[in-house]
């Protein structure tokens, strides 16, 4: 039986692909109340699910009028997205927003599962046993050569 994070992220996902606009806004309170819990699961939900190295912008806007927007956004063409992956890795990534953007191109059908979990071996904190800041900046070049090698046409 899946758990209630997972049956709120599946369900504010299907409501985005049903958006033209490509984002949502919901009213924190509101979901709470159709899924029976607590508003805290909810910002839970939002914040580890939809995060920005998963492909996601939310915004929230507190008070009595207040919402949470969530937006999905698009890597389109090989060029843009080798360039989003060099913006978003940097000189240095963490191992959560590594794997974070590895699930990314995995849902986007951009590597297969097979890639995706090599990646994940060759960049893992088990693998990379070097001090921080030197292991986060390791994983990034790793993870750059890999990417590049298997998105560039």
């Amino acid at each position: 039986m899946r758990n209630v994070s997972e049956i709120i992220e599946q369900y504010l996902k299907h409501i985005l692909q049903q958006s033209s606009e490509g984002s949502i806004e919901i009213q924190r309170n509101e979901l709470a109340d159709q899924f029976q819990c607590v508003p805290s699961q909810i910002n839970y939900v939002i914040s580890t699910r939809f995060t920005l190295e998963k492909g996601y912008v939310v915004e929230s806007k507190r008070g009595g009028g207040g919402y949470i927007r969530i937006q999905k956004i698009e890597l389109n063409a090989y060029g843009s997205l080798l360039d989003t992956i060099m913006t978003t890795i940097r000189e240095s990534i963490d191992q959560a927003s590594a794997e974070g953007l590895i699930y990314r191109l995995e849902e986007g059908r951009l590597i297969s599962r097979r890639e995706a979990a090599i990646i994940k071996a060759a960049i893992s904190r088990d693998v990379l046993q070097f001090k921080l800041p030197l292991r986060d900046e390791v994983r990034a070049r790793i993870l750059k050569a890999m990417l590049i090698s298997l998105l560039s046409k």
